[in-house]
């Protein structure tokens, strides 16, 4: 296993996170999911784009490396206490137009500057490449002062990757979905962290089945919302939320 760390941005990539064998066993499955997905609404979901939504309630390929300890340790040293806030599976169909760049921790009212909120991770199921829409960013943008927009003047890189990587960066980076050129489509799965005491994107205690979340490690459990944010923030009825979850239905 390698790590790539790279000064200038708050992002990282790291090589042989899956083995061969992983990769193509999480494409394979998610393939089966991808024949009934439908495309994007929008443009910035992308109109020839397939989401993968409720990715833990469909496939068990990401449930180890959603609790990867190195993937953890960063998030320790980041976020502190987190949860996952947007797990999806996106296939990038080609014709596809470039995404927005956008910031993900956007979307939260909190004032800025601000401490980190919100972790991503990209894992490539196929080589990702600058003709197949890899994910484009703007490197330093995480430390734009409040309100700055992305000009024709900021250079923006691609990351190029291979399957079994993956690729760490901050919420408050710019970057979006490069345009697909090619004649095959370009699939990855994003696992999105973010702090505790944040609501996550996707409501998980009900896109994940009771009855799915009971089979799943516990610390994956907690990650999908069964767990208290301390003091006692998300408890039900008084109690731990995988007490709740261990009772009878």
């Amino acid at each position: 296993m390698n790590v790539g760390f790279c000064n200038r941005v708050r992002e990282f990539k790291v090589t042989g996170m899956m083995t061969p064998d992983g990769v193509r066993d999480a494409r394979a499955d998610l393939d089966r999911v991808l024949r009934t997905t439908r495309t994007g609404r929008n443009s910035f979901e992308g109109f020839d784009t397939q989401r993968i939504y409720a990715l833990f309630a469909k496939t068990r390929g990401f449930d180890a490396l959603a609790t990867d300890p190195l993937l953890l340790g960063v998030l320790d040293q980041v976020l502190g206490h987190y949860q996952l806030s947007a797990p999806v599976g996106i296939c990038i169909g080609p014709g596809e137009k470039a995404q927005i760049l956008h910031r993900d921790d956007a979307i939260y009212p909190v004032p800025e500057p601000h401490p980190p909120l919100v972790v991503n991770t990209m894992w490539p199921l196929d080589e990702f490449t600058e003709q197949n829409g890899a994910t484009r960013f703007i490197p330093g943008s995480h430390r734009w002062e409040p309100g700055r927009q992305p000009g024709s003047d900021d250079p923006v890189e691609t990351a190029v990757m291979s399957p079994g990587s993956a690729l760490f960066y901050l919420g408050s980076l710019w970057h979006g979905g490069g345009a697909n050129s090619t004649s095959r489509p370009r699939f990855g799965v994003i696992l999105e962290y973010a702090v505790g005491w944040l609501r996550p994107q996707e409501n998980h205690c009900l896109a994940v089945p009771r009855n799915v979340v009971r089979d799943l490690p516990e610390r994956l459990q907690e990650l999908l919302g069964y767990n208290i944010y301390p003091p006692f923030v998300g408890y039900v009825d008084g109690r731990h939320p995988r007490r709740v979850l261990s009772a009878a239905p």
